[in-house]
Order: structure tokens, then sequence, then C-alpha cells
């Protein structure tokens, strides 16, 4: 009994041992953020920049805070909110596209995580063919600028002719809104050693830009805000910007804007047109701030807009 009690004993303190020794500290971070889709014969990467508080409080406009808190407050959600920045990379077999490229450094610690995912997705940023931007924002292109120099130094940075003209005229600068001055900065600066590189190439024209890829105008957020239609094999894919900030109060109230919106009208607008495009034609949509990965379906369900986030695929590859 005594060599029994013995070994008993020692089992415990072995046992004790290793409950002390699993003990860890919190990680504190996500997975890497990347995620994969097809699009017909296209495959699409979502691109996680970081997340970032989106002050929902002062931001939103054209709805009251009442309302703004009970609809965040319907899908258990409440004040901070979280915000993706979200961008995807299409690889259509002979090229690889890059669509917006989040915040880089312009939002401090929060963001700038693109080149990471982008990298544990891969791809290096030297293998992009092309950086098609919505708008100049900085969440959207400021990821295309380091230290003064190209991020992706083989791509060519394409946008819309009009965001270019109103982001880059000096007389547009003095007559904006004081809060968007260093948004104006920030545009030129990140246009910057893609036009000295001879690899700056805004298109006047909205509508085809490569083989399955459009470009469609949607103005409001930005003068010259541009949404991408991604098609191969009879599957779309709407790449679509700033259509929707914050999903939880502009799905249920298209009509609610955010200061940042250059014409809320035509925000308004857009969104709508968007939101019933969608809707209607079961179209999927890449979100650039909807929660990470931000791809999903969008419903029209009792006369409200619903977001349908993508099931999770393994192996999206080997989908037919």
């Amino acid at each position: 009994m005594f060599t029994l009690s013995r070994r008993l004993l020692a089992a415990c303190l072995l046992a004790c041992a290793g409950l002390v020794h699993a003990a860890a500290p919190f990680a504190t971070t996500q997975a890497p953020g990347y995620y994969r889709t097809t699009v017909g014969e296209f495959e699409v990467t979502a691109l996680s920049d970081g997340t970032h508080v989106f002050p929902v409080d002062t931001v939103m406009t054209n709805i009251t805070q009442k309302q703004a808190l009970q609809d965040l407050a319907d899908v258990d959600l409440k004040l901070p909110v979280q915000g993706s920045i979200n961008a995807f990379l299409i690889n259509t077999g002979s090229k690889l596209i890059l669509v917006d490229t989040g915040a880089g450094a312009l939002y401090g610690p929060c963001c700038g995580k693109l080149l990471t995912h982008l990298r544990a997705a891969g791809y290096q940023p030297e293998q992009v063919d092309e950086v098609l931007i919505t708008h100049l924002h900085k969440d959207h292109a400021g990821g295309i600028l380091r230290d003064g120099q190209a991020v992706f130094p083989n791509a060519v940075l394409r946008l819309s002719q009009a965001e270019a003209d109103y982001w880059l005229t000096p007389a547009n600068k003095a007559a904006a809104p004081d809060f968007l001055s260093t948004f104006f900065d920030a545009a030129q600066a990140a246009v910057a050693p893609y036009q000295a590189a001879g690899r700056y190439q805004p298109y006047k024209n909205f509508g085809p830009l490569e083989a399955g890829i459009d470009a469609l105008r949607a103005p409001g957020h930005t003068p010259g805000h541009a949404a991408y239609l991604v098609q191969s094999k009879g599957q779309q894919l709407l790449i679509w910007g700033d259509i929707v900030h914050v999903a939880g109060i502009q799905f249920p109230h298209p009509s609610a804007t955010v200061k940042y919106d250059s014409s809320a009208p035509d925000a308004q607008a857009t969104r709508r047109q968007l939101l019933q495009l969608a809707a209607g034609k079961h179209v999927t949509v890449a979100a650039a701030h909807i929660a990470f990965p931000g791809l999903g379906h969008i419903r029209l369900h009792q006369g409200e807009y619903q977001w349908l986030p993508l099931n999770y695929d393994e192996t999206p590859a080997s989908r037919d």
C-alpha cells in the first residue's frame, strides 16, 4: 500500500505540474487575414489591412444618433464599432490585379497589414501587375506607398480620371472641407512614384478594363468613385469600394450617409442602385468595410436589405 501511495502521489504531482506548464499568455492576434474564393476561372483572395474604430457617433449623417444606435443594437453591436479595411486580389491566370491597397502607414498601428497578409497568401508585391483603386481616400490608396516609394514596383496604377482630377487639383483642396485637407496630400503623395515611373494610367471611360473586369461609375462617396465588376464563366463579383461603411446601419437605412461623402444625394442614389443590382441578380459582393472577408450576397427581406456572408469554403478552387 505504501508503494502504491507513493506512485499515486508522484502521478498527481506530475499531473499538477503539467497543468501549470500548460498555462500560456493570450495571443491577442488573429490568423493571417486572407481568404480565397473563386469567380468562374478566376481566383480571388480577400486581404485584410486591419480593423479600426469607426466613429459612428460623429461620422454618420442623414440618420439620427438614436436610430443608428438602435440599428447597431439590432445586430448585437454597440459603440465603439470596429470597421474592417479589406482589399481584393484577382488572379486571372495571366495577371494579378489588386483592387485597393488599405491604409498603409496612414492609420497607425491598427492597420497596414495588407503586405503581411499578401505574403502569407503566397504572393509578393513585385508580382502584382495592376492596382485598381476605387477611390483615393487614405484607407484605399495609402497602401500603394511606403517611405515615398512604390510598394508595387511592377504594377500599373489605374483609377478613374474623374477621381484623379478631383484629388490632384490644388483648387479642389482649397475649396474642400478642412477635414479633407490631408486626404488631398495623401492622394498626391501616393500616386507620385507611379507617375514618375510611367506606371500611372487613369482611365477616362468606365467600362471594360481587362478581360473579365469592368469599371462601373459609382459617384457620391467621392466624385470619381468606381466599382469593379469581375466576370468569368457566368459568375460575377462586384467589388464596390465604399458603398456601405456600417452594414448594421446602412442596410436597413440606405439613406444614411457619412460626412466624408462628397455628395450625400449621389451616395444615396448609388447605394440604392448597387443594392438593387446585387440583390436582384444575386451578384456576390466584395465590400471594403464589411466584416472581413467582406464577401457575401444581399437580399431584400420584408422591405430591408440584409447581408448574407459567404459560407466558409475550405477548398474554393474545387468548386464547379
